[in-house]
């Protein structure tokens, strides 16, 4: 089992950063690939990005690439997503989860633990 908590949500201004948290417990967070997803409104949940739980490989969604970054640090047990230059359309819930086995998976129902999310808004 792994028990996911994100934080660090808030509201920002359009082209602002954040950067929230994923703490875990139960199992290392380098030993599972971790991935975030977000739910806009009305919307269904998308699949922003992963990191992997051996080496620091990571894949980016289209929409995010290049202003967002994940990133992991195994002694405090926490993974990160960075974002910079943040629009109007990145406000949704965002959430992190956990998955085991191989790596890669962009779909949100290969992924085995889930956070409760945690709320971003950006305004104009």
């Amino acid at each position: 089992q792994v028990q996911l908590v994100e934080s660090g949500g808030g509201l920002v201004q359009a082209g602002d950063s954040l950067r929230l948290s994923c703490a875990a417990s139960g199992r290392t967070v380098s030993s599972v690939h971790m991935g975030w997803f977000r739910q806009a409104p009305g919307k269904e949940r998308e699949f922003v990005g992963v990191i992997s739980k051996s080496v620091t490989n990571t894949i980016y969604a289209d929409s995010v690439k290049g202003r967002f970054t994940i990133s992991r640090d195994n002694a405090k047990n926490t993974v990160y997503l960075q974002m910079n230059s943040l629009k109007l359309e990145d406000t949704a819930v965002y959430y992190c989860a956990a998955k085991e086995g191989l790596y890669g998976a962009i779909r949100e129902y290969d992924y085995n633990y889930w956070g409760r999310g945690t709320q971003v808004t950006v305004s104009s």
